[in-house]
């Protein structure tokens, strides 16, 4: 089953909303080690409140988790082997996107040509779906 150009955006986007968030979640939730209980459970109890009253935590775990519900119904219709890498490999790629623009360090020139080996990659996986989609069918 070849994938159409939606549904390679809808994946493109997926990782966009899981790896442009990631970075997001990783500093909002910095303050979490301040909270100790003396119980697991209320410790449990506590940092999820801490968490979710964290407007600045809340919002882009609910943009992640939208990517995982635009995720599983592209599934319904896209093949695993083009969606599962596209939206993995671009989700780390978009991870170090956004990290870099909040100022972290992602590792300088090696993850620099990791992102575009990881971009030549998945654009070989798209261009050899779409181009499916446009033969004739197979006799075979």
């Amino acid at each position: 089953m070849a994938a159409s150009l939606g549904q390679v955006l809808a994946l493109v986007l997926v990782a966009a909303l899981w790896g442009g968030t990631q970075p997001l979640l990783k500093r909002a939730s910095a303050g979490l080690q301040q909270v100790h209980e003396r119980t697991w459970v209320r410790q449990l109890l506590q940092e999820m409140k801490t968490l979710f009253l964290n407007f600045e935590y809340l919002v882009p775990f609910l943009l992640n988790q939208c990517g995982s519900l635009l995720y599983y119904f592209t599934l319904a219709s896209t093949d695993l082997t083009l969606a599962v890498p596209i939206c993995n490999s671009l989700a780390i790629v978009f991870t170090l996107i956004v990290g870099k623009v909040l100022g972290e360090d992602i590792g300088g020139k090696r993850a620099v040509v990791g992102m575009v080996l990881t971009m030549t990659g998945i654009a070989l996986c798209i261009t050899s779906s779409l181009s499916k989609t446009q033969r004739p069918p197979s006799t075979f």
